[in-house]
């Protein structure tokens, strides 16, 4: 009790709160590395750091302490998080090369997109449109649903997602569209 009436007294914690949680992200995104993939530690862990991905920023815009620092933290986050959890999930399954072409076909729109946005407004900035928050929920629960759908049932389903995701986020950018 003593502790939570610390907190809610102390302001200059309180505005640092959601930054606290996705630096909770990086620094627990790492033993990713080290933990057998599909272990119970390593789904713990996940589970862990996607909780934080999600609350970060809602927590922030509700308390009042969103901030450029705290989205581009949150940014690196999200980015160390998927590129550690792509390197120990993606080897182990059996991917298609047409679903590896349309997978490298995103990435492409997505760097061209986020090239074109940064020259235009001279910083980088992330949509966060509907479709993207759904595309990265469905992308979360991948490695959760593997051992009941198959991966390419799974990754088909993401792609044409992150498709639509994708082409909305060029459309809007096309448009000069402030969802960034």
């Amino acid at each position: 009790m003593l502790g939570n009436r610390l907190f809610v007294e102390n302001p200059s914690m309180k505005k640092y709160i959601a930054n606290i949680l996705t630096g909770i992200r990086i620094i627990f995104s790492l033993p990713l590395l080290f933990i057998p993939t599909f272990s119970v530690w390593f789904y713990a862990i996940y589970l862990f750091c996607g909780c934080t991905d999600m609350i970060d920023g809602t927590i922030a815009r509700k308390i009042g302490t969103a901030s450029s620092f705290g989205a581009k933290l949150d940014t690196v986050a999200d980015f160390l998080f998927m590129l550690i959890c792509s390197i120990k999930i993606l080897p182990l399954l059996y991917i298609p090369a047409w679903l590896w072409g349309w997978i490298i076909a995103i990435a492409i729109m997505k760097i061209c997109n986020s090239t074109f946005v940064f020259i235009r407004r001279k910083k980088l900035l992330s949509a966060h449109t509907l479709l993207n928050k759904i595309t990265g929920l469905a992308l979360f629960l991948l490695p959760l649903l593997l051992p009941f759908i198959q991966p390419i049932y799974n990754i088909t389903i993401l792609c044409t997602l992150a498709t639509i995701a994708t082409t909305q986020e060029v459309y809007y950018s096309a448009k000069n569209r402030d969802v960034f």
